[in-house]
């Protein structure tokens, strides 16, 4: 444990910043999960909507410093792969 004022202070804002990093992760995933299961059911309408929301949601991550723009674009790119896929299926 520190014991200097500023290393405590440090600790405890790096703590809470890595909890809403974490819920933010985990709540990115859910989404991609979700998605993931609508594509694995077919329904190509249903996903390009879900989708949308999901491209969202990955973007605000990346703006609040959660992800990397290259770790989201590839994401998104993965999902639309997916989506496509099923169109053209």
């Amino acid at each position: 444990m520190p014991n200097i004022k500023s290393a405590k202070k440090r600790v405890l804002v790096s703590a809470k910043k890595n909890s809403i990093n974490k819920s933010n992760k985990s709540e990115v995933k859910t989404a991609i999960r979700k998605l993931n299961e609508v594509i694995d059911a077919g329904n190509y309408e249903e996903a390009v909507k879900l989708y949308n929301s999901v491209a969202s949601l990955i973007d605000s991550s990346v703006s609040k410093g959660v992800y990397h723009k290259n770790t989201a674009a590839n994401k998104k790119s993965g999902l639309a792969k997916r989506i496509n896929a099923l169109k053209n299926a």
